[in-house]
Order: C-alpha cells, then structure tokens, then sequence
C-alpha cells in the first residue's frame, strides 16, 4: 500500500507541475500578446500624431534637399510625440527626453583632427570647450567666442563640435565654445550672463594662456545664439571700463533678433516651413523669457505691443526696407486697434534691447563691432537678420552680408553629420571661414 501510496503522490505531483508549467506559459504568452498589442497601440498613436504634425508643414520646391528636410523633421516630430507621451506616462520628462535624443542624433564624438588641440574648461564657473590651431603662427591669433543655437533651450557644446573644429582649423582660429545655461530652468537673463562672463574671461587670458591677441577676438552664434552674441556686443559696449577691449566682430548665423512683430514677411511666407515653425518661435522666446507660453497666441496676434510703441519701430520693422525680392508673397498684417495690457505687461521685458538687440535705439548700434550676417531664403528669422543688418550700416558700422537661397533653419547645425548634411551647410561654413579670416 506504500509503495502504491508514493506512486499516485508522484503522478500528482507531476500533474500539478506540468498544469504550472502550462499555466506559466500561457501567462507569458498572454503578457507578450499584452505587451506586444500595447506596444503596437503606441506605435501607432505615435505614427498617427506625427502625421497630424506633419499636415501642418510645408516645404517649398526651392529648398535645399527637400526629401532629406522632410525626413529630418519627421525624426524631429517623431521625438517630441514620443516624450510628450513618455511624459504624461510619468515615465520621464519630455525636455530630457528631446535633448538626449537631439545629443545622441548630433553629437558624433570622433578623434581630435590633425592640427588642432581640444580641451574641455570652465571660465568663470560655466563649462567651455577650447579648439587650439596647434600650426606655428608668426603672430598671435585671432579668437572666435561660439554661442550655440537651439532656442535658449536646447543644444549643447557636443552638439557644435564639429561646426566649432571647422572653424578653428579652416580659419587659424582659437574658437571658445561656451556651454551656457538653458531654459526652462534658467530665465532671461541668465544665458547672456554666462556668455558675458566667458567672453570677459577669455578676453583677460587671451593673450598669455592661449597666445590669442584680446583686440581679434569676436563673438557670434547661431539663431539664439546669433541673438545672445548681438546682445552681448550691445551690453559691453554700453559698460566698457578700458581693462578689456571690446569684440572685433560679431558673427550672426541667421539670429533670432525681435519678438515686437512677427507678421514680418518671412514669418508669413515660412510660417510653416521645417524646422523652425511661426509658432514655435514665440514659444522659444517666451520659454527664455519667463516661461509664461500662456500668451502665445496674443503675441502672434501682434496684441503684445502698444501703439505708440508700434509707431516707434515702425521705422524699424517696415517691410519696405526689405529689398523688394523678400516682400514677394507676403500679405499686410492685420490692423489692431488695442493692444493688450495685461500680455504687454507680461512680455514687456522682452522688447527691450538685451533682448530683442534689433530695437536698439541707434546711438547704441552705432557702437557695435563690424558684423557678419548669414540669412535663409526659407527661414521665419530671415528679416530680423536682413533689417539687423541694414540698421547697421545705416549707423555706419561695417557690415558682410550672406544670404543663402536655397538654405532653411538651422542648416549649419547639420554640417558634417553625415546623411543629414546639406550642400548649403557646407557653402554656409565657408562663407563664416571667409569672414573670419579677415579679422
């Protein structure tokens, strides 16, 4: 009887194993159909909103690689729907999402080039990135202090590398890349404040830590970085105390310069042209600001501004003192008789100079260093460039202007990064090359 005993113990100790067993496979098949039918749901949340994305842009015929663009702003789109809902999934942030994404897509981290010596720094307690020539030169060289792009929100020295080398080793410049801090967690004016801080540093050590002459150096920068080295020039030139000298230039790359009006024709005839949208400008300008993106439509609405301060930069702001080939296409804005007070009050900080350097009254530009001023044909900021640089030399300062026809946005951020880079990135690194070598 025992032994029989033991024999059904064992026959139901092996049924009940083997009904786990099969239990254990069918939960895990059911989680993996769960899993994967999730999986697909999302994917197509994320397919379906990027295509509602996409509705809204537009890329017109005469762009450069219009195919590639398209792609490119996909990925972009793709990335901002994908950590909007990793977001409200409370599984990460969508900011550190889109800027790890924008790090990993362009931050190609390779050897040091032949001829140049890189070193990783601070000055002033803000991080900077050094590209040293390391040919022999007769005399001490120039120096160019960098401000990279991505809307006082993004972008990082990483990501400049090899716009930065470029530069340094085509031109025999000491380029200073500056890592200053971006919003949303830093306001106006902190950007401006670690470039003015960098810039004087390196000013003071030019010459005996890096053999650079403090009278060659310039600053420059692209689209808000444009905006934070034309602000800087504006600022020292308003608070020189004779220790320092002042930039020799400043380099603009289609430099976001004003946010009084943004009916100017370049934002109605790119409104929605990759990769910079209409209205993703004023959100970028408001996120530098303080934050406050509530108000977003009253700006584009042009409801910010006062009349009287209308009239002011009226003589600033008319599209007649565009050349006429960039007035083609564009229609008058709307006539608003009110301004709003609570919006002006709100955003009132921003028209001034330090912020919007292209309301500078004229005493002020008169004083600015010579300017260099890259443009784009298919640009929202294009007219803030062309206007910048006309006040300029209205004023008598000395001015090189070069507008790329077929360029967009952000088109030198994608110099060297292989499948993404544009013919026009390559003649828009050379046109900078050019004028940087006659400083």
């Amino acid at each position: 009887m025992k032994v029989g005993g033991n024999m059904y113990l064992n026959m139901y100790c092996c049924v009940c194993a083997a009904y786990i067993q099969t239990a254990m496979y069918t939960a895990t098949a059911i989680l993996a159909i769960v899993f994967a039918a999730l999986f697909a749901a999302f994917c197509l949340l994320v397919v379906v909103l990027v295509y509602l994305e996409l509705r809204n842009s537009n890329i017109p015929p005469g762009v450069a690689n219009p195919g590639k663009l398209h792609a490119i702003h996909c990925a972009y789109v793709g990335i901002n729907v994908v950590g909007q809902i990793l977001e409200r999934l409370g599984l990460c942030h969508q900011m550190n999402f889109t800027r790890w994404c924008r790090f990993f897509i362009m931050a190609r981290k390779g050897p040091v080039p032949h001829g140049l010596r890189i070193k990783d720094l601070t000055f002033s307690g803000v991080p900077v990135r050094v590209y040293e020539p390391t040919a022999a030169s007769g005399e001490k060289r120039r120096g160019l202090v960098y401000f990279h792009g991505g809307g006082w929100m993004f972008g990082c020295i990483d990501d400049y590398d090899e716009v930065c080398q470029y530069i340094s080793l085509e031109s025999d410049t000491t380029v200073v890349s500056v890592g200053y801090r971006l919003a949303p967690e830093h306001r106006y004016p902190a950007h401006l404040d670690d470039c003015e801080v960098v810039t004087r540093h390196f000013l003071s050590i030019a010459a005996t830590d890096f053999g650079v002459d403090p009278r060659r150096v310039a600053v420059g920068g692209d689209s808000a970085g444009g905006n934070l080295a034309a602000a800087l020039c504006q600022r020292l030139s308003k608070t020189q105390d004779g220790h320092l000298p002042s930039p020799c230039a400043q380099v603009l790359i289609y430099p976001a310069l004003q946010m009084a009006d943004f009916h100017l024709p370049s934002y109605q005839q790119n409104h929605s042209v990759p990769i910079l949208f209409r209205g993703r400008t004023v959100f970028f300008f408001l996120q530098y600001l303080n934050g406050n993106t509530s108000v977003s439509q009253q700006i584009l609405e042009g409801k910010h501004v006062p009349a009287e301060l209308k009239r002011h930069y009226k003589k600033w702001l008319d599209p007649d003192n565009l050349p006429p080939q960039f007035r083609k296409g564009a229609i008058s804005p709307p006539v608003i008789a009110n301004h709003d007070a609570d919006v002006y009050h709100i955003v009132k900080q921003g028209l001034d100079p330090e912020f919007s350097p292209l309301l500078a009254e004229d005493k002020v530009l008169h004083l600015n260093p010579p300017a260099f001023v890259l443009t784009c044909e298919f640009d929202v900021l294009r007219d803030d460039g062309i206007l910048f640089q006309k006040r300029l030399k209205d004023v008598g300062v000395d001015v090189t202007w070069e507008h790329l026809s077929d360029g967009f946005h952000g088109i030198i951020s994608f110099f060297n990064q292989g499948w993404m880079t544009f013919e026009s990135s390559q003649r828009g690194m050379d046109s900078i090359v050019r004028y940087v070598k006659t400083l």
